[in-house]
């Protein structure tokens, strides 16, 4: 080969891994800036939705066991599996009374004299959001703020400097919050040192926390609507 020909594809890797490297220098590394406690939630965030998505795995998994037991049995047990399947679904969703022990959150003001002669109003939002997230997180099974049930479409948003749940507005205080638990104590020795406490604190509420043998949660009384989902077709 020509010394030339060499002399040009030398000088062409070389230009092309001069130009990788400076465009490696160029493009600066991208660090996480979290700390440890974001981090230790993050991560005990992603092992609660581990641990739901395996349960919900084993629930699909019997339920298919019953229909093929069913179809292979030819007999009219399958109606009943189905009812029973959506009477679960209604339970799941909120939509029916919920029974169980827990525990019960009550936010008060912490200057009662300062509210003597004006109604007193519920938190904001944005303190109702952290709660709920925070109780997810520590193991909470259903929530209900006063009498509203949370499920999966609530929220929480401000109209006119009142707060509202489900387009409700939530009652003056005191509220109640009530939780139900698979593990009520743990649940409760979280919150009295939870973040969640302070930030009440800090805008001015008290924040009790009891745990209870038993408490009733009201079911979902509105329409459940489902936005952006539409019919598959076949084909």
């Amino acid at each position: 080969m020509d010394r030339k020909w060499i002399f040009t594809i030398i000088t062409l890797v070389i230009g092309f891994m001069l130009a990788i490297q400076f465009q490696t220098t160029q493009e600066p590394v991208v660090r996480d800036t979290r700390d440890i406690r974001e981090l230790r939630n993050e991560l005990r965030f992603e092992q609660e939705r581990r641990q739901q998505l395996n349960e919900e795995i084993e629930k699909t998994r019997s339920l298919l066991f019953q229909y093929e037991t069913s179809l292979e049995n030819r007999d009219d047990n399958i109606i009943e599996v189905l009812q029973e399947q959506i009477e679960l679904l209604r339970e799941e969703a909120g939509l029916t009374e919920k029974k169980g022990k827990g525990i019960v959150i009550t936010i008060d003001s912490l200057n009662q004299d300062f509210y003597l002669n004006e109604t007193r109003r519920t938190p904001p939002p944005a303190l109702f959001r952290y709660l709920v997230n925070e109780l997810n997180i520590y193991g909470a099974k259903e929530i209900a703020v006063g009498d509203e049930r949370i499920i999966s479409i609530s929220a929480f948003r401000d109209v006119n400097g009142i707060t509202h749940l489900n387009t409700r507005r939530l009652p003056p205080l005191p509220v109640e919050v009530k939780v139900i638990s698979d593990q009520p104590e743990r649940l409760h020795n979280h919150m009295v040192v939870s973040e969640s406490l302070e930030y009440f604190e800090i805008d001015g509420y008290s924040f009790e926390v009891t745990v209870v043998d038993e408490i009733v949660l009201p079911a979902f009384e509105q329409t459940p609507r489902v936005r952006y989902m539409e019919e598959v077709k076949e084909g």
